[in-house]
């Protein structure tokens, strides 16, 4: 596709009847973003690898959430509130943002923005008026950039307070294989022990049975290194001091019913999120938070990064 200009296409799937927005660049790398949930549910790089994975068993039919993806948790993550897992933000169908306010930093050219306001459904089970402005953007080179801006409308002038996490499944060759770096000697709440607060004692996060964790004022970028596959993925963040990680595992995995039994092997969730200290908003105030992610070719040895990587890592 070298020399064709980057596009953004709004179809309908033929599988699912959803309205979606698929973003391609010149190079080769491509997008899928859902209005429902405003859902990143496909990223292509320029080699042709689909990073992202879903569920062979995700629905795609309203009001259940897209298994997998990149979803978009707000007002809350998990049961860490007194809303439905994970909020609402994921399970609305989003609109077309065709006028955003100006970007306080230039994007791509190659995006789509999206906005979900408050409804009257929304207002009864969280009594708070507020925009949500997203844009999904994909850079020449095939990163994939996730930008959210929320916004406190109330005309009562009425704080609120939201946590919130991109919980982005990560497509892996084998769960045994892969591990995370940047997150050792943080504290943690381990949500399969009540939130229990404790300390990564490995010198890289690895996998070997359930994992449910929300790693508390991570550094601002993360390393996902699949061996197998010989790829590193190299998460960076900007406002969203936490990072949630997630596996289900066997057990977990067959007990739910828009999971494949044996799926847990193929996939890893790793998101930036802000959940230990919840986002406050004054009446007129914005937040925003980022999510960069970027794929490289990698080989692992003797706790070396490639050369590529270290100079990728410094330069999104």
């Amino acid at each position: 596709m070298a020399g064709v200009a980057a596009s953004v296409e709004r179809v309908k799937d033929r599988a699912t009847g959803l309205d979606k927005f698929v973003l391609r660049e010149a190079r080769g790398s491509s997008v899928e973003v859902y209005l429902y949930g405003g859902q990143v549910t496909f990223w292509k790089n320029n080699f042709g690898h689909q990073l992202l994975f879903v569920s062979n068993k995700a629905t795609f039919k309203p009001p259940k959430a897209i298994r997998g993806g990149i979803q978009i948790c707000f007002p809350q993550l998990g049961s860490h509130g007194v809303l439905e897992q994970h909020g609402f933000a994921r399970n609305r169908f989003w609109s077309v943002d065709e006028s955003p306010p100006p970007f306080p930093v230039a994007t791509s050219n190659c995006h789509i923005d999206l906005i979900l306001k408050s409804s009257q459904e929304d207002l009864k089970i969280w009594p708070y008026s507020y925009e949500f402005r997203l844009r999904v953007a994909l850079s020449p080179r095939g990163d994939l950039l996730l930008t959210s801006r929320i916004k406190n409308i109330s005309s009562d002038g009425k704080p609120f307070q939201f946590t919130f996490a991109y919980h982005t499944y990560f497509s892996v060759s084998d769960i045994s294989e892969v591990r995370v770096e940047g997150l050792e000697t943080l504290d943690y709440l381990d949500n399969l022990q009540s939130k229990n607060r404790c300390t990564e004692q490995g010198d890289a996060v690895v996998f070997e049975s359930e994992v449910d964790k929300v790693y508390l004022s991570a550094p601002q970028k993360i390393v996902i290194i699949d061996h197998e596959k010989k790829r590193t993925l190299v998460l960076r963040k900007e406002g969203l001091p936490d990072v949630v990680v997630w596996n289900p595992w066997d057990k977990k995995a067959k007990a739910m019913p828009d999971f494949g039994d044996d799926e847990y092997k193929n996939m890893l969730c790793v998101g930036a999120a802000a959940i230990e200290k919840p986002i406050s908003l004054k009446s007129g105030e914005e937040w925003l938070g980022k999510q960069e992610i970027s794929a490289v070719p990698s080989s692992y040895s003797s706790g070396q990064l490639d050369p590529e990587v270290i100079r990728r890592m410094h330069t999104i």
